[in-house]
């Protein structure tokens, strides 16, 4: 089965096509990162329009790539959510239009199945398993039975990690994202400020950040006004050692509890050279799986991996219709 993708949940425009959940044909991916540094952020109305621009270019060059013809196509996927409203409807009403166009079954894709779905890619998911999802806006531990049959253990509850990163990155005047520049001036650094760990051991499975944000703030703006420089490379390693102290010992609890068989690290923070370090650090006799660099961040391969084990369990939407754009799907596992 051959399936054109579609990814538009965000900044990166792509497109790509996947033949039977495992080998990727054709890839493209457009970034705004350039487009948005000066923001400090994504704006998500410069985003949105950015897709229009570049989405058919895209999907052209997605196909040439895969040197495959339209006939060739046997079913469209696309993110539904989720992600910034403007942004997701740019992609999907592309999506649709290919599909009404040609005369193929479409199907919508969860942005975070996506993620988890990467690593099949290059590797064999095998279940059960636990998945550590960690991007810029979202950050989950999440229990995988089987393929599409994914519980919820547990969330942040309030930022993500990948948005701290960013937002500790702005406060340092780094510039954006700030998560690979954090990521590679924490090398450089000590773990020297004394910073929280915030939930390490209390509220299951559930993360808190913003906390950690905000004393790094602290610390900034005190030593701004006594006059003293900020140790740029030392807080990043502080913040990082943090972050990554209450990312490994929720994922090892979530392990010690339930008898898996991988651990799947996923999404833009699975990029961390630090917190791929730890974990493989802190966690023996069991398979890590983490995509590579490419395939962490939003990609459309991700999406057509996803769609196909979608596809084989539930079928396709046969009128086109979407249904509107989705949110968080998983259910909340209660613990043993």
């Amino acid at each position: 089965m051959n399936i054109l993708a579609v990814e538009s949940s965000c900044d990166e425009t792509s497109v790509a096509v996947v033949k039977d959940g495992k080998e990727v044909l054709s890839h493209v991916v457009l970034s705004q990162i350039d487009i948005h540094q000066v923001f400090g952020g994504v704006v998500p109305e410069i985003a949105s329009r950015n897709h229009v621009v570049h989405m058919t270019r895209v999907f052209e060059q997605a196909i040439k790539d895969s040197k495959l013809s339209i006939d060739d196509i046997d079913l469209v996927a696309v993110t539904e959510g989720p992600g910034l409203i403007g942004s997701l409807l740019v992609g999907i009403n592309a999506a649709t239009a290919f599909a009404f166009a040609h005369g193929k079954k479409i199907i919508g894709v969860n942005h975070l199945i996506g993620h988890i779905y990467a690593s099949n890619i290059e590797h064999e998911l095998k279940f059960p398993a636990i998945a550590l999802l960690v991007s810029g806006g979202h950050t989950e531990l999440l229990y995988i039975n089987d393929h599409m049959d994914i519980k919820m253990l547990g969330t942040t509850l309030d930022d993500a990690v990948g948005e701290a990163y960013d937002k500790v990155g702005r406060t340092l005047g780094l510039p954006y994202p700030g998560g690979p520049v954090i990521d590679k001036l924490s090398t450089l650094g000590k773990d020297t400020y004394d910073l929280p760990r915030p939930y390490m051991e209390q509220h299951g499975f559930n993360f808190s950040f913003s906390g950690l944000k905000s004393a790094v703030i602290n610390v900034v703006h005190n030593e701004t006004q006594r006059g003293n420089d900020i140790r740029v490379n030392d807080m990043c390693a502080s913040f990082q050692a943090s972050v990554v102290d209450v990312l490994v010992a929720k994922t090892k609890k979530a392990i010690e509890t339930y008898d898996v068989k991988q651990l799947i690290v996923a999404g833009g923070v699975a990029a961390n050279k630090g917190l791929r370090k730890a974990l493989n650090e802190n966690i023996k006799d069991l398979e890590i799986l983490v995509p590579s660099i490419e395939y962490c961040t939003d990609n459309a391969a991700m999406i057509g991996v996803a769609a196909y084990f979608k596809f084989k369990k539930e079928g396709a939407h046969p009128d086109y219709l979407l249904g509107g754009v989705s949110t968080i799907p998983f259910e909340i596992m209660e613990e043993e």
